[in-house]
């Protein structure tokens, strides 16, 4: 899988990163970076399941609330999503070369792990920008991999922003990637993944950005196994 990414990343970078810059839309790069992910989950015999995704409601930027068990969980749901979207990630990753900055061209939101109220405001605000503009937002709501595939305590930024700009919140449910490429393993196992969209929650709907979170929660543990809703 790696090698596939590699030798097809090559052309496309030297050819749609100046593309991007020169016209100012990351729309190009960035179908063809879902398209270099799904031809290497073939060669890396991973399938993708999908269901609900006619649920997500067209014509609206939406913010996608995932749970995170895999390094494999970004590139499984990316290319599944419809239309364009923005994805809130480590700061670091933005300066791995040449990728960092094809993040960059994307709009993808960093985020700062230093705990400085400023830097989480600084996020939510780009965000804001980028939800304004048409654009998803997807976030793995517990901010990091769980090591044993149980939900984790959800970080409270994303409901933030849920509640400031109205965006419908799409709760999404993975499994099946935990065993084929566990936290603290390089390796991957050919497999399936599964991703279940859920039915939008209206974040006006709530008074307090706890009752938002449970609801989310709740939704999104309605799609995982039994032994993963923690």
């Amino acid at each position: 899988m790696l090698v596939t990414i590699i030798v097809l990343s090559i052309p496309v970078a030297v050819v749609f990163i100046p593309w991007t810059v020169i016209t100012g839309n990351a729309t190009i790069l960035y179908n063809l970076s879902q398209g270099i992910v799904r031809v290497a989950f073939r060669v890396g015999r991973v399938r993708v399941i999908v269901e609900g995704r006619e649920r997500v409601p067209a014509g609206k930027a939406c913010i996608f609330m995932a749970n995170h068990v895999s390094n494999l969980d970004p590139p499984s749901l990316l290319p599944q999503l419809p239309g364009r979207t923005s994805v809130f990630l480590k700061r670091s990753l933005m300066k791995i070369p040449v990728l960092g900055y094809a993040f960059k061209l994307g709009e993808f939101v960093p985020v700062s792990r230093d705990g400085r109220a400023e830097s989480a405001i600084e996020s939510m605000h780009a965000a804001a920008r980028v939800l304004q503009k048409g654009l998803h937002i997807t976030t793995f709501v517990e901010g990091t991999r769980s090591r044993d595939g149980r939900m984790l305590p959800f970080k409270k930024g994303p409901f933030y922003l849920a509640m400031q700009t109205g965006a419908p919140c799409i709760p999404i449910s993975i499994h099946g990637s935990e065993s084929l490429m566990a936290k603290g393993t390089i390796g991957i196992r050919p497999g399936t993944v599964h991703i279940i969209f859920h039915e939008p929650i209206d974040p006006r709907a709530f008074s307090t950005r706890a009752e938002l979170m449970a609801a989310v929660r709740a939704s999104i543990a309605s799609g995982l196994p039994e032994w993963m809703r923690a």
